[in-house]
């Protein structure tokens, strides 16, 4: 089963990064239940700005850790491409 490494937008236009198996579960989870994360349970709605796959749940933890590494800048590329 695939993972998917996620970028939401908050309200407030701040970006969020998370992984997930189910992408559209997870964004009804941030937008109306408490198992949102609690950064973005304060910025509601949030839409998915950025959605990429990746094979293993080890792979996808990596690439997630790289792109919160990154600057907002860059992440607006990423985002834009």
């Amino acid at each position: 089963m695939s993972y998917f490494i996620y970028i939401v937008e908050c309200n407030d236009k701040t970006l969020y990064t998370g992984i997930a198996k189910d992408v559209q579960k997870r964004l009804e989870e941030h937008n109306n239940s408490s198992k949102g994360a609690k950064y973005t349970k304060a910025r509601r709605p949030v839409k998915i700005v950025y959605t990429e796959t990746s094979e293993t749940r080890s792979s996808a933890s990596k690439r997630e850790y790289e792109i919160k590494q990154l600057k907002r800048e860059e992440k607006l590329r990423l985002i834009n491409v």
